[in-house]
C-alpha cells in the first residue's frame, strides 16, 4: 500500500500534463493494493476523480458515450475492481506539522470537506491545494478529528520536514513525547523504515524508551507529488517508489486496513521490498519517445493514409539501422488505444509487408500488453538487401525520430553501400592522403562514416531537384560560402545534426550540398525550397544569421554558435575550425549526437514542459 500519494491537485504538483487515468495505471504499474490521495488541505483531487467517473457513468446510462469514453469508462472500472482507493488529505497544522487523514471509500465529500472545516482549513482555501493555509488547529486537536470521524491519522513524514519528531528541532521535550505518543495517532510515516542504524525512526519509536512508552507503528509511503520518479533527483519520488506492506486477513477493505493500525501485531506492517517487479516495456519505450529507431501509431486503419505510414516507417527502418513499431499507441501521455482485434491485424500486416514492400523483408510481427491493452510489435532487421521501397518506387530513410522520403544522392549512396557490401562493386583507388569515400569503418549498423563522391559515370538528374550536381560554372566566380575543407567523416563532428559543406549560385538560385549528420549522407543541389525542415533551418541560417567568429563561444578549436529549444528538444548550433582556416558549422545537433569535445556546451537535459511546439511543427519533418 502506498498511503501519500498526491494528485493534480496538490498546488505543488510536478507533472501538469498527468491525467487520473496515468495515476491508476502508475500504481497499477508499480503492483499497489490500496492507495490513498492525499492532496495539501483539499479534497479537490478526489472530487474529481469521482466527478469524471459520474460522468461517464451518466452518459452510459443515457447512451450517449462515445468509443473513446467506452474505453475510459472501462478501464476506471477495471483498475476500481484491482484498486482500493481511499480518500484522504494531508493536513497542515499549527506550526507547520503535517498529518494525513485516510477515510474510508465511500465517505463523501461533503463529509471530507467538513472534516477539514473543523480542522479550520478557511472554506476560500478549500480548492487551493497549498501548504500555507494560515492559522489551523493544532496537532492534538487534528489527531482527534480524524479518528473521530473514523479516519485513519498518521504523522506525515515525521522525521523530516514539517514531521512532529522535530528532529533538530530547537525545541521538543513534552510537545514531542505528545505528538509522537497521542493515543488518537495511528502511525508515524517515516522516510528511513528499511534503515538498520540505531538512530532509525522507527527504532526510537519502538517502547523501550521510559519517555516514550507507547510503541508507534510506522510506514513509509511515496509522498508522490508525480506519477514518476524525477530522472534527475532520485529522492523526487513517483507513485509506489517507497511502500509499505500490510498483512490482512481478508481482501484489501478499510475496515481491516484499519483494524491492523489499531492492532498491537507490529509484525502486520513492514517495508516493501521488491525483488522481482514487473516491466512493462511498452510503458519504457514509450516514455522514451520515438527516435531513430522506434515509432508509434495509434491506429493502423487504412483510412487517412495510417497504414501507408507504418509501412513507410518498416521501410525506412529496413534501409537505416532497423527498429521497432508499436501499433495501437501513441506518444503523447494518458491511456493507449490498443489493438482489439491483434490477430486479424497482425494478419494484415504481414500479407501487406509482404505485397507492398520490396525486395522481400522479413519482420517479426507480435503481441505485448501494457496498461490492460494489446499492442502489435513489428520488429525490422536492418535490410541486406538495400534499398527497400514501398509500392515499387518509394524510398525511405530514418532520420532521427521522422521518416523522410530518400533523395536521388541518399539512394545512390545505399545502392553504392549495398554493391559494396556484396562485393559486387569495388571502390577505386584514391591518392594516400585522399579519405576513403566508403572506408570499411563507415559501413555497418550505426555508421557515421565519410560520404561516396558522385561517379563521373552517373546520369545527371533534373537541376532543380534535390540530389541533383550543382551547376559547374558557379556564380561569383565559384566563391564558396561553407566551410569544406574537414574530411568526410571525421569522428570529431557531431553525430546528429546537418552541416552546409558548399553552395553556389546560378540564375538568382542558390544550390545548396547538405552533409545530413543523422546518416552521414551529402545531397547536393539542394534549395531553400525544396529542403528538408532541418536543412532548411540550417539554409535559413547560413543566409540571415551566419555566424561571426568573435560571436562564438570557443573552447579550443570547438565552439558553441547558438542553443535554443526547437521541437521540443533542446538544440545546438557548433562551430568548429578547420585546418585551413575555415570554420564549419553544425545547425541543429542534439544531446544524442554529442561526443566529447561538444558536450561541453550541454546545458542539460530536455526539461520543458511546457509543450511549446515550433510554428510549423517538427523540425526534422519531411
Amino acid at each position: 500500500m502506498d498511503l501519500h500519494l498526491h494528485s493534480m491537485a496538490s498546488a505543488d504538483w510536478k507533472e501538469p500534463g498527468a491525467t487520473w487515468l496515468d495515476w491508476l495505471y502508475k500504481c497499477e504499474q508499480r503492483g499497489l493494493d490500496v492507495v490513498a490521495i492525499t492532496d495539501h488541505n483539499t479534497i479537490a483531487g478526489v472530487a474529481q476523480l469521482r466527478k469524471e467517473i459520474e460522468r461517464l457513468q451518466w452518459l452510459e446510462a443515457e447512451s450517449r458515450l462515445r468509443p473513446s469514453e467506452r474505453r475510459e469508462l472501462d478501464e476506471y472500472r477495471r483498475l476500481g475492481d484491482k484498486i482500493l482507493v481511499l480518500p484522504g488529505f494531508e493536513f497542515t497544522a499549527t506550526f507547520g506539522f503535517h498529518i494525513l487523514g485516510i477515510f474510508p471509500p465511500e465517505t463523501s465529500v461533503r463529509q471530507l470537506e467538513h472534516i477539514l472545516l473543523d480542522l479550520h482549513v478557511p472554506a476560500e482555501r478549500l480548492d487551493q491545494g497549498s501548504t500555507e493555509v494560515g492559522a489551523t488547529t493544532d496537532v492534538l486537536t487534528a489527531y482527534k478529528v480524524i479518528r473521530q470521524a473514523g479516519g485513519i491519522a498518521i504523522a506525515a513524514h515525521a522525521n523530516s520536514t514539517h514531521g512532529v519528531a522535530m528532529r533538530d528541532f530547537p525545541f521538543g521535550g513534552q510537545t514531542k513525547i505528545a505528538y509522537t505518543q497521542d493515543a488518537n495517532l495511528h502511525a508515524l510515516e517515516v522516510t528511513d523504515l528499511d534503515s538498520r542504524s540505531t538512530r532509525a525512526t522507527s527504532r526510537f519509536f519502538d517502547g523501550s524508551k521510559p519517555e516514550y512508552p507507547r510503541r508507534m507503528r510506522s510506514v513509509q509511503g511515496s509522498d508522490a507529488h508525480r506519477v514518476n520518479q524525477d530522472p534527475n533527483d532520485k529522492n523526487r519520488l513517483g507513485i509506489g517508489d517507497r511502500v509499505t506492506e500490510i498483512k490482512l486477513s481478508s481482501a484489501p477493505s478499510f475496515r481491516a486496513i484499519k483494524a491492523v493500525f489499531e492492532s498491537n501485531d507490529f509484525a502486520l506492517t513492514r517495508p516493501y521490498r521488491r525483488k522481482d517487479e514487473p516491466f512493462d516495456h511498452v510503458a519504457a519505450v514509450r516514455e522514451q519517445g520515438p527516435n531513430i529507431v522506434q515509432a508509434f501509431h495509434e491506429r493502423m486503419s487504412r483510412q487517412g493514409g495510417r497504414l501507408f505510414t507504418i509501412l513507410s516507417d518498416v521501410v525506412a527502418f529496413a534501409n537505416t539501422n532497423g527498429g521497432t513499431v508499436y501499433l495501437g499507441i501513441g506518444v503523447n501521455p494518458g491511456p493507449p488505444l490498443g489493438i482489439e482485434e491483434a490477430d486479424a491485424a497482425m494478419v494484415e500486416l504481414r500479407r501487406e509487408v509482404e505485397s507492398k514492400i520490396m525486395p522481400p523483408l522479413e519482420v517479426e510481427i507480435d503481441t505485448l500488453e501494457t496498461q490492460g491493452r494489446q499492442i502489435v510489435r513489428i520488429r525490422v532487421p536492418e535490410g541486406r538487401d538495400k534499398p527497400y521501397c514501398l509500392d515499387d518506387s518509394r524510398i525511405y530513410l530514418r532520420l532521427e525520430s521522422d521518416t523522410v522520403q530518400a533523395v536521388r544522392d541518399e539512394i545512390v549512396r545505399l545502392v553504392r553501400r549495398a554493391l559494396l557490401d556484396r562485393g559486387d562493386l569495388v571502390e577505386p583507388s584514391k591518392p594516400a592522403n585522399t579519405p576513403s569515400a566508403e572506408s570499411s569503418k563507415g559501413r555497418g549498423r550505426g555508421r557515421r562514416g565519410g560520404e561516396a563522391k558522385q561517379s563521373s559515370a552517373e546520369p545527371p538528374p533534373a537541376q532543380d531537384a534535390p540530389g541533383a550536381p550543382a551547376p559547374e560554372e558557379p556564380a561569383n566566380g565559384g566563391e564558396v560560402h561553407a566551410a569544406a575543407g574537414e574530411p568526410e567523416g571525421s569522428s570529431l563532428s557531431p553525430k546528429v545534426g546537418v552541416q552546409i559543406v558548399d553552395v553556389r549560385e546560378r540564375g538568382g538560385v542558390r544550390y545548396y550540398t547538405i552533409r545530413d549528420l543523422r546518416n552521414g549522407a551529402s545531397v547536393q543541389n539542394v534549395t531553400l525550397k525544396s529542403a528538408r525542415r532541418l536543412w532548411r533551418y540550417a539554409i535559413s541560417q547560413h543566409e540571415q544569421n551566419a555566424p561571426k567568429s568573435d560571436a562564438i563561444q570557443w573552447a579550443g578549436d570547438v565552439g558553441l554558435v547558438k542553443a535554443e529549444k526547437r521541437a521540443g528538444k533542446q538544440r545546438y548550433d557548433f562551430a568548429q575550425r578547420l585546418p585551413d582556416g575555415s570554420i564549419a558549422v553544425y545547425y541543429g545537433v542534439t544531446e544524442e549526437g554529442c561526443d566529447d569535445p561538444w558536450r561541453q556546451f550541454l546545458v542539460g537535459q530536455d526539461q520543458d514542459d511546457t509543450g511549446d511546439t515550433p510554428e510549423n511543427g517538427n523540425a526534422d519533418a519531411a
